[in-house]
């Protein structure tokens, strides 16, 4: 049975080194992640089931679009989704840059896989959205093409991640793409306003306009919280993974290995 307990023993740790933060080191941070995903996955399959009933069962169909409007329950959470785990990924490959930093740059391969699942789920139900809406399942709109820019920066950053054979190198350059990605949240956020696009404008404002508002929002915000607890339950998972991969060779790994077994 794998069980989370305190680990035994001490580690060494540089004096100045990032790793003197409290869970820092990767072994220190190891037990707190397993906590952090389970308890995180039971908030978003909560958040997330009471979400999609609002979405398709108490909220009303839409006046102009009528029942193709509950995409939006899925549509914008994982939109807005995407773009909070590029920050945040971004964030932590700035850090990786920092000395002696080990958890930084697992936080980087942690995140990427989730992001890019948010990504393409935006696109995928906008897709389904723009068919009965727009007559087309895609357009070059500078919104979308914006969102399909950082599905690719996400899956650069996978791609580099899992070919390159030395991962201290695969880290820094897909640190490198993570940062040089950045500039394009601004310009998905503020294309509504820079351009004119086909693309609906703000969703709130729109569904107030069209007076759908009421259960709507509540379910919205429902959904994103729960992707935003998902997001952190995924990224702990694999990042538990991936300490294990980079410390097999500690004791304390190794012991934790056989308790598994």
């Amino acid at each position: 049975m794998v069980t989370d307990r305190p680990l035994q023993g001490s580690v060494a740790v540089p004096a100045g080194s990032l790793e003197r933060l409290a869970y820092g080191a990767p072994r220190l941070f190891f037990p707190l992640a397993g906590k952090l995903a389970g308890w995180c996955m039971l908030i978003a399959v909560a958040l997330c089931g009471v979400g999609l009933y609002i979405g398709f069962f108490v909220a009303p169909a839409e006046r102009g679009q009528g029942e193709v409007f509950r995409i939006v329950f899925l549509h914008v959470p994982a939109a807005w989704m995407s773009l909070f785990i590029y920050v945040v990924m971004s964030f932590w490959a700035a850090m990786s840059l920092l000395p002696q930093a080990r958890m930084p740059a697992l936080m980087v391969r942690a995140l990427a896989p989730t992001g890019a699942m948010f990504a393409f789920l935006a696109l995928g139900t906008g897709a389904l959205w723009g068919k009965p809406a727009w007559g087309t399942w895609w357009t070059w709109d500078p919104r979308l093409t914006a969102e399909f820019s950082l599905l690719c920066f996400f899956l650069v950053c996978i791609a580099v991640q899992t070919a390159m054979g030395d991962t201290r190198r695969a880290d820094r350059l897909s640190t490198l793409v993570a940062l040089a990605g950045l500039f394009n949240i601004p310009v998905i956020y503020a294309s509504l306003r820079w351009w004119l696009i086909v693309h609906q404008g703000p969703s709130f404002a729109e569904l107030g306009v069209r007076g759908s508002i009421g259960w709507v929002p509540v379910g919205i915000l429902l959904m994103t919280l729960g992707f935003w607890a998902y997001s952190i339950a995924a990224a702990m998972v694999r990042v538990r993974c991936l300490i294990l991969l980079q410390e097999r060779h500690a004791a304390w790994a190794i012991d934790y290995a056989k308790e598994a077994q």
